[in-house]
């Protein structure tokens, strides 16, 4: 048997996340480059944490050396995604490049979508308990996209401001349960095409690995090579995050346990509730690198390296 690792995506961040996390040398670095000398003591200021260029940085920082710290314990897994901005520390996990080049590409995934931004303000609506009838309908009328398929009756649309005053109220008025996420850009949405395009021609320039085991894509299923991680990556900013297909790809491998890594646990959630056969638990919800490590090794059937 063996295990399979979903990188968290932003909205989840918190200053207690990760309570086991040490300093190495990616926090350290991460920190640097966000100007802070403790990104907890950042991350507890709400304004500063949910700007964009912060928290892609954060995200891919943290969840990296998270990864790091536990890693050395475990054997290699079987399957990889992330989840919106995870796909970075998801990629780089996978060997497709290192640690540093993805706190690069974090920075400038965030300017490209920034940029976008300031010519098309929007954000982000988790809406729940609408079929997808209903949803096609919610679209068609209030002028928003679906950003992120979820599962039956689970999606987070995104857009314009306006649009999503609308859509909220129409949503909620349909009986849906409708939050908004912290967030400042219509990620995953036709607003965002000149980011993507603009991210595509940044990788252009990098160097890719193929990734040392499964990878799947927001945007594609399989990346396989260093042709279809660029696509992979700068598509997935314009288009639907297509996260039940991910998890389909994964549970299609049979894993014995599924480990989030990153803040919160809504990943693990999202799975359990799909694939109540397979456990799936996040990293945020242990005090130490080595109970993750005995946790994984325990139900992957797996032994340590």
């Amino acid at each position: 048997m063996s295990f399979a690792l979903l990188f968290s995506g932003q909205g989840t961040q918190h200053p207690e996340m990760l309570p086991w996390l040490a300093d190495d040398a990616i926090v350290r670095a991460m920190c640097t480059r966000l100007g802070t000398p403790d990104w907890r003591s950042a991350v507890a200021d709400a304004k500063w944490t949910e700007r964009n260029a912060n928290a892609q940085m954060l995200l891919t920082g943290l969840a990296l050396a998270a990864w790091h710290q536990v890693s050395a314990a475990l054997p290699a897994p079987s399957a990889i995604a992330g989840y919106s901005v995870g796909e970075l520390a998801a990629f780089s996990a996978a060997g497709v490049f290192d640690a540093e080049c993805a706190l690069n590409l974090s920075a400038l995934r965030a300017e490209a979508m920034d940029r976008c931004a300031e010519q098309a303000p929007g954000g982000m609506l988790a809406v729940a308990g609408l079929d997808g009838a209903a949803i096609v309908q919610l679209c068609t009328i209030t002028g928003v996209a679906v950003a992120i398929r979820i599962g039956a009756g689970n999606v987070v649309l995104g857009g314009p401001h306006g649009r999503l005053d609308q859509a909220e109220r129409t949503a909620a008025n349909l009986g849906a349960r409708c939050t908004r996420l912290r967030v400042g850009v219509a990620s995953h949405t036709p607003w965002m095409r000149e980011a993507a395009e603009d991210f595509l021609r940044t990788l252009s320039a990098v160097r890719f690995n193929a990734p040392r085991t499964g990878l799947f894509g927001n945007a594609i299923d399989r990346v396989h090579d260093d042709t279809s991680a660029r696509k992979a990556l700068s598509a997935q900013i314009a288009s639907t995050v297509r996260w039940d297909e991910c998890m389909e790809n994964i549970h299609a491998r049979r894993p014995g346990c599924v480990l989030e890594i990153g803040p919160g646990q809504a990943l693990a959630r999202m799975w359990n509730e799909r694939y109540p056969d397979i456990p799936a638990r996040s990293c945020d919800e242990f005090r130490s690198a080595a109970g993750i490590a005995k946790w994984v090794l325990g139900r992957a059937g797996a032994e340590a390296p």
